[in-house]
């Protein structure tokens, strides 16, 4: 399976224990991240300024996502497709590696429920979704 964690998800798996982090590790190990250049810039500054995390962490965590994940250049969306314009290199992240699912917790995108055949879903959502596939095999 082909994903997008969406900078709050990664913030929060690195943050603390819990949700989030179980989904980074089961995506990790079961399916491809996708990600670009715009997502792990948000993920640096974040985990700088909001999680205070010394700077050479960020960095080990950025080379290892870089490392672990496929990198895609956002596509070119035709027009705003959400409120926030960052928002929208989310998905054309998503559309460039042709993901799947976009795993977030912003209610921008979470509205839209799915995009050119994305779905858009919470960790929660995802995390059932695993849940029911693993009971279907």
């Amino acid at each position: 399976m082909r994903v997008v964690l969406d900078t709050n998800v990664i913030i929060a798996a690195f943050a603390a224990r819990g949700l989030c982090a179980e989904i980074f590790e089961v995506c990790l190990a079961e399916h491809t991240i996708i990600i670009s250049e715009h997502i792990l810039s948000e993920i640096h500054k974040n985990l700088i300024e909001k999680i205070h995390l010394p700077r050479i962490v960020v960095q080990d965590i950025v080379k290892y996502l870089k490392d672990t994940a496929e990198l895609f250049e956002p596509k070119e969306l035709d027009k705003l497709v959400c409120r926030d314009k960052e928002d929208n290199k989310i998905l054309g992240t998503a559309l460039s590696g042709n993901a799947e699912f976009i795993i977030t917790g912003d209610n921008d995108l979470l509205t839209l429920k799915k995009y050119k055949g994305v779905e858009i879903i919470t960790p929660r959502e995802y995390w059932n979704f695993l849940r029911e596939q693993t009971k279907g095999t």
